[in-house]
């Protein structure tokens, strides 16, 4: 009896350490969902940077700070303080904090490693080297005083690296809480993908139209009217191409809910921003709110279809992993 008693408090013993212990790895997030967390977080806080750099801009606010990385040869310029030196000064801290958190992400995903996906950490390197080029762009539109070709690059790298965040987050989304209604194709995927790079391109004309400040001159002098013309041509194939990708999935039957609703997201900003680009090309840039609001949905809009597309792609190769077991299994049944 004595030993049965001894036998049963060790079992019960050995169970409550067991249970501690499951408890305290249930206690620690896993290295998938952190990663996730901080890539979608680094991705939020990219976005607020262009927007507030694109109020630095509209605000004449770039070479507010005519020193960099410091302004005024401190970190916080407390007696020039004014709401053009706020600006750059807030845009740099934002900027630099994105960098900081981009460094931890790269540190934490080769530390966890054993655990994440093979790709993610060469991903999450990719992204530090952008936001290293980035960062010197940063600088070198101080220092050669807001040179057009430099701000346009700086605009294009930072949403490049805005993309390769999301695209990281949205390849990183948890599969099975939707595997039953996870449904596309190939040519939904390249639709997508296809809108996105449109769309980006239709940003790099955007830039170059602002950094040149293109439409002022062509309605005050006849100049830069190539560049700005090119622009509103580039509306075109950016729209419909985005119009085509919200049809097409709507028109679609057998396709996830996740992929719809995105869809439906990405056809609200596309109209969004046409509104917005039309009543900012109306009022030539007088209203900066308009203006600030334009750069803040295209990347918003750019956002979106890159998400669609890394999750669209996920459902086709999902959609294709049956048939190709089955091709397996065909051969050894004959």
């Amino acid at each position: 009896m004595t030993d049965f008693l001894s036998s049963y408090k060790s079992a019960k013993a050995s169970e409550s350490l067991a249970n501690s212990n499951s408890k305290g790895k249930n206690s620690f997030i896993e290295p998938v969902v952190l990663i996730r967390r901080i890539t979608f977080g680094i991705a939020i806080a990219t976005w607020m940077v262009m927007a507030i750099g694109s109020a630095t801009r509209v605000m004449n606010a770039g070479l507010a700070c005519p020193d960099w990385p410091l302004c005024y040869g401190s970190v916080l310029p407390a007696e020039q303080m004014n709401l053009q030196v706020f600006l750059e000064w807030f845009h740099r801290l934002v900027a630099s904090t994105v960098g900081f958190a981009t460094i931890v992400l790269f540190g934490a995903s080769w530390y966890f490693r054993k655990y994440l996906p093979k790709w993610l950490p060469w991903a999450t390197s990719g992204s530090l080297s952008l936001v290293i080029f980035q960062g010197i762009l940063g600088g070198l539109t101080v220092t050669q005083l807001l040179r057009f070709d430099i701000v346009t690059a700086h605009l294009g790298t930072g949403l490049l690296f805005f993309s390769s965040l999301l695209a990281t987050a949205t390849a990183l989304t948890n599969q099975a809480s939707f595997v039953e209604d996870f449904r596309s194709s190939t040519k939904l995927a390249w639709l997508g993908l296809s809108a996105a790079i449109l769309v980006y391109l239709q940003s790099i004309l955007g830039a170059l139209v602002a950094s040149q400040w293109a439409l002022h001159q062509c309605f005050a002098t006849q100049d830069m009217c190539i560049v700005l013309n090119a622009h509103l041509l580039g509306v075109i194939p950016a729209t419909l191409a985005s119009i085509v990708l919200v049809v097409t999935v709507w028109l679609s039957k057998a396709i996830a809910s996740v992929l719809r609703l995105v869809a439906t997201i990405a056809g609200v900003l596309v109209i969004t921003q046409v509104a917005i680009g039309y009543a900012t090309y109306k009022l030539h840039l007088q209203v900066e709110p308009l203006t600030i609001a334009h750069q803040a949905t295209g990347s918003a809009l750019l956002g979106t279809l890159v998400c669609f597309a890394v999750l669209a792609f996920r459902a086709a190769r999902q959609d294709q992993s049956p048939i190709q077991e089955q091709n397996q299994v065909q051969p050894a049944i004959r």
